[in-house]
């Protein structure tokens, strides 16, 4: 008798994955049938995720089996695009960049790296680039949390994520700045939830009523652009009451008496009339952080996109050190970064001022560790042009050919009308994406790239956790992986790289980045990975950073007091409206894949603003109406949603669409050069 077979047998499952969209690193697994993804099956074990998934997680599929997908490289010409062989493909991108080499010398091309890519992919590219000549690299980090790595860089010496996302739930008081992460990290909120549970206090401090703010004990609505004064309010209430960690300042900090001078000009009263905050909650919320046992501050772009970015960073750095609520679990500093490797994009080096593991590209020590590494004779000695400074390069003809990675400038950086004029001006475009993003169609060269389930590598998540990836699926058509894209580039070059694949170049990593010195490619792929730094291959990571030392000269933090600064632009008769931009639930970034989810799609189909309904009435406005933003760059025309979550006087946008960043302004911040997305000078026209 033969055995019965199963009708419908179970789907085959991948191995453990990580969702591509933010930086929480969240795990689950692909169902997989017939070679193709036919569901998601959860990972209840995952550190980060535990399990859950947020609406874009759920809906990854749409974006993999998407019928837009890049298939095959195309060359543009006078006709369209036309299908071009692999090899001729790399042979052109070559060609491009060694005659741009060879007639304006290498600063004459700039690559712009991605935090979409894998430690791999981006290590690759930026050493291509240092190869060539330039270190003309930037990843969209420069866009996003730049001021992170620079404030917390000069404050702590690392900047990263202190804690573990886990940590939260043992804090007792829980400090959120600028971030909604209900809906932008969700699963960060599981952890405060259970904080809650425990008793803790959480402070919210943001311009709008959004669903982190439903959590907090303590709201504090703020006018855009005032979080110096509020953080600078805060240490002047612990500082006069005496609440400061004297024993915490007196042995693990320095220049404490500079800040104390600096503080008291920010009495309550006063930031009270910069911030709109009343100053009986400035106090509680000050007196409610110092006191508790362990308090962790959570921020993310609401704080770094300004041109005061930086000072943001550094005072919440100050306030974390001045009440020792550092280097200890459930206390610390948690930026929650944007995209799923942007962590680890910088990590690798795709930055303008720094080698892999953040040696300087002016420091004669770091230039040649990494010269002996690589077998090369020299490397630049100038940090570089950004990825913003290079969109102005460009456009004034200083670079000539332009090298992107898995980015979107056209949607994602300021001012997007320069952004276009700038790409019209290269000699050369080549662009490596799998999809034909708006910037794609500017592009002279298109290379169709796997996505996150169809190439292995290791990607870092916002709590330094390094996961590794292996393939599921094959890349659709004749796409590949961008290391193997990278590789052939190289080759095409006449660069001499030894290593073939990922694991291999994972290993030249931990060679090149002290941080990473530990792991390799059969490590990652055990318990979640490892959490940097993990020099030794018996290390077993860094959860918390700091509980000894700081990663300084002399082993000591910095206080770095700082000054409230006015944003670039203020409203004004001629532009009336604050605007602000942030990210939605159920869209992501530029909006190059979450738009083509039709499930997110169907819910959230069209750009819109946020007005405030006393503004709505005084101006004849009703919910669904055709408005007309304008800012002194451009104008959009957008959907009107009558809401109390902003303020009056103050707009928001998400920047998910098309059309957002035709009006930010390009005003950077003076030491990161983040661009300030997140106040512009506005008015609303009828359509």
């Amino acid at each position: 008798m033969k055995p019965t077979q199963e009708k419908n047998p179970l789907p085959k499952i991948s191995p453990p994955t990580i969702c591509p969209y933010c930086s929480l690193g969240c795990g689950f697994y692909l169902e997989l049938e017939a070679g193709k993804a036919t569901g998601i099956r959860y990972m209840p074990d995952h550190p980060v995720n535990e399990g859950s998934l947020c609406p874009k997680g759920n809906t990854v599929l749409e974006v993999l089996d998407h019928p837009d997908r890049l298939k095959y490289p195309m060359k543009k010409t006078e006709n369209g695009w036309e299908r071009i062989e692999w090899e001729a493909a790399l042979e052109l991108a070559a060609a491009k960049l060694k005659g741009s080499l060879e007639k304006s010398g290498p600063n004459s091309l700039a690559f712009l790296g991605s935090a979409k890519c894998s430690n791999e992919e981006n290590y690759i590219f930026q050493k291509i680039a240092r190869l060539l000549g330039t270190n003309n690299v930037d990843n969209c980090a420069r866009l996003c949390h730049a001021s992170t790595l620079t404030g917390l860089g000069k404050t702590l010496g690392t900047g990263a994520m202190t804690n573990p996302i886990s940590d939260l739930a043992s804090s007792e008081c829980i400090f959120v700045i600028g971030s909604n992460f209900a809906e932008n990290h969700p699963p960060v909120s599981r952890q405060v939830l259970k904080a809650k549970e425990k008793g803790a206090l959480v402070i919210v401090a943001d311009p709008r009523i959004t669903p982190t703010s439903w959590l907090a004990d303590l709201a504090l609505r703020l006018e855009p652009g005032t979080d110096v004064a509020l953080l600078n309010g805060m240490m002047h209430v612990i500082v006069s009451e005496g609440l400061w960690d004297r024993r915490f300042v007196r042995e693990r900090t320095r220049d404490f008496s500079e800040l104390e001078q600096n503080l008291q000009r920010y009495d309550p009263e006063t930031v009270s009339r910069t911030t709109g905050i009343p100053s009986a909650d400035i106090i509680k919320a000050a007196r409610a952080y110092a006191h508790a046992g362990t308090a962790a501050i959570v921020y993310s772009m609401g704080i770094t996109q300004h041109v005061s970015g930086t000072d943001n960073v550094t005072a919440c750095a100050d306030l974390a050190l001045i009440c020792g609520h550092i280097g200890k679990k459930g206390a610390g500093i948690l930026p929650l970064r944007g995209q799923n490797n942007v962590q680890g994009a910088c990590d690798m080096g795709a930055l303008a001022e720094y080698f892999p593991g953040y040696g300087k590209v002016e420091d004669p020590e770091a230039a040649g560790r990494m010269q002996n590494l690589w077998g090369a004779k020299k490397l630049p000695e100038s940090p570089g042009l950004t990825a913003t400074e290079m969109v102005e390069a460009a456009g004034k003809g200083k670079i000539k050919t332009l090298y992107v990675m898995g980015e979107d400038p056209v949607n994602s950086h300021p001012d997007s009308s320069q952004v276009k004029k700038a790409l019209e001006n290269l000699d050369f475009l080549v662009v490596q994406d799998i999809f034909m993003t708006d910037t794609a169609e500017y592009a002279d060269l298109v290379l169709p790239a796997a996505a996150f389930a169809e190439k292995e590598g290791s990607f870092t998540s916002t709590e330094r956790r390094v996961q590794w990836v292996e393939p599921a699926l094959l890349p659709p058509g004749e796409a590949r992986a961008d290391l193997e894209i990278l590789f052939g580039l190289a080759e095409n070059l006449g660069l001499d790289f030894p290593s073939r694949d990922a694991g291999e170049v994972l290993e030249e990593i931990a060679a090149a980045v002290p941080a990473y010195g530990g792991m390799t490619k059969e490590r990652l792929k055990k318990d979640f990975g490892l959490i940097w730094p993990c020099p030794d291959p018996g290390h077993p990571g860094t959860p918390v950073l700091h509980t000894n030392s700081f990663r300084t000269l002399d082993g000591l933090a910095r206080i770095v007091p700082v000054e409230h600064r006015s944003p670039a632009e203020t409203p004004g008769p001629e532009y009336p409206f604050l605007l602000t931009t942030g990210r939605t639930v159920l869209h992501y970034n530029a909006g190059s894949m979450s738009r083509r989810s039709k499930s997110l799609l169907k819910k959230e189909p069209e750009l819109y603003v946020e007005i405030n309904p006393a503004d709505a009435r005084t101006m004849e406005i009703r919910e669904g109406n055709k408005l007309l933003l304008e800012t002194r760059r451009g104008k959009t025309e957008v959907i009107a949603r009558l809401t109390e979550r902003v303020g009056q006087g103050v707009l928001f946008m998400p920047f998910h669409f098309p059309g957002t960043n035709a009006l930010t302004a390009g005003s950077l911040d003076r030491e990161a050069k983040i661009p300030e997305f997140k106040v512009s000078a506005c008015r609303i026209r009828r359509d």
